[in-house]
């Protein structure tokens, strides 16, 4: 397995309009990983998916019409991968840590037990509700967008989001009784807090780009 990311090979032809394929997929490569890791939940696993998509990518240049939104054409493509991954393996991946990197460093102990939780349980959610629920409270993406990177109607989009986050909530603020007398559980309620709002800024990423 790979253990870093290279940058692609750069595309043979631009799309005409000053789109230059090559250097828009080099700027989204952190969001993919991160993509991908909520998809694997393994650094390996994500950054050999990233290669994968941005092969498949690299191939299917032409398909992509300029102005349309990139970032959810290559998630479209990135999740593609995963499943047709999945299929061929036919096996499921097991658990791995959440990855730190996903997420802001925390300024304080308490906020440390609140970000550890929901990171455990943001891995526990179904993989397509986590996903729809990163790529619009991470990335900032729009239901219509998400709906296009999944493949799905946009209702179903924002069902996913929804569930995701009414999961997190109730499972941080409404866990069994022995849960809630372990130290980890006194950060709980900013926990909740974090997944109601959902918004934690990933390291070294600035926001995605709309309207590509």
């Amino acid at each position: 397995m790979s253990t870093h990311l290279d940058a692609p090979a750069r595309a043979p032809v631009d799309h005409p309009g000053g789109f230059v394929f090559h250097d828009e997929l080099i700027a989204l490569l952190p969001r993919l990983r991160v993509q991908a890791l909520s998809l694997t939940r393994s650094r390996a696993d994500a950054d050999d998916l990233v290669q994968a998509a941005v092969t498949n990518a690299l191939a299917a240049q032409a398909s992509f019409a300029p102005g349309t939104n990139f970032g959810a054409w290559m998630y479209r493509i990135l999740r593609n991968r995963f499943i047709s991954d999945r299929r061929r393996a036919r096996e499921t991946v097991d658990m791995d840590d959440a990855p730190s990197e996903a997420f802001a460093r925390p300024a304080n102990q308490e906020d440390s037990l609140a970000l550890r939780e929901l990171r455990a349980e943001m891995m526990r959610l179904p993989a397509d509700q986590r996903a729809a629920l990163v790529m619009v409270a991470v990335d900032g993406m729009s239901y219509e967008d998400v709906a296009k990177a999944m493949g799905c109607a946009v209702g179903t989009a924002k069902c996913r989001v929804f569930r995701a986050r009414r999961v997190l909530e109730q499972r941080l603020l409404g866990g069994e009784p022995e849960r809630r007398n372990r130290p980890a559980d006194r950060g709980a309620g900013a926990a909740a807090g974090r997944a109601r709002s959902m918004s934690p800024q990933v390291e070294g990423v600035a926001p995605l780009r709309h309207g590509r």
